[in-house]
């Protein structure tokens, strides 16, 4: 057995907050069992801007409206799809232009309520269970 430590397999996201009306955008990917945020992996040389245009566009159809899009931060969990990976997000926080319809790779989606403080009815990606929910759940300063 060796002494060495194990690399940790990471995947790297851009992830979009949609809250309209106190209800956060959740979708499911085609052949997985994980409500998440929108997103996804950058092209190369993309911006974690450009990442979250494009992919919020290809899933969704609709663009990101550019004034108001912030930072939520950046965060950590077990991949909800891949064992033994984590996923790294960095998650913003912004809304969209247009109304949000399934597609690409997108199986579902819904609006689930951010306040909610009973569990919700369906299973919840790591990430946004963990730490997306809770960020947002707290109060502007």
């Amino acid at each position: 057995m060796s002494g060495g430590r194990t690399r940790r397999r990471v995947i790297s996201v851009v992830s979009a907050a949609i809250v309209r009306d106190g209800a956060l955008l959740v979708v499911r990917k085609r052949g997985t069992g994980s409500f998440m945020l929108p997103g996804g992996k950058a092209e190369p040389g993309e911006s974690e801007a450009e990442t979250l245009r494009r992919e919020l566009h290809e899933e969704l159809g609709c663009r990101l409206r550019p004034e108001g899009l912030g930072l939520l931060g950046h965060f950590e969990a077990p991949a909800a799809n891949e064992r033994g990976w984590v996923v790294r997000a960095a998650v913003y926080r912004g809304d969209l232009d247009g109304t949000p319809v399934v597609a690409a790779e997108i199986a579902e989606m819904l609006w689930l309520d951010v306040e909610g403080e009973e569990e919700p009815p369906i299973r919840l990606a790591p990430l946004l269970n963990r730490h997306v929910l809770p960020a947002l759940r707290v109060p502007a300063a």
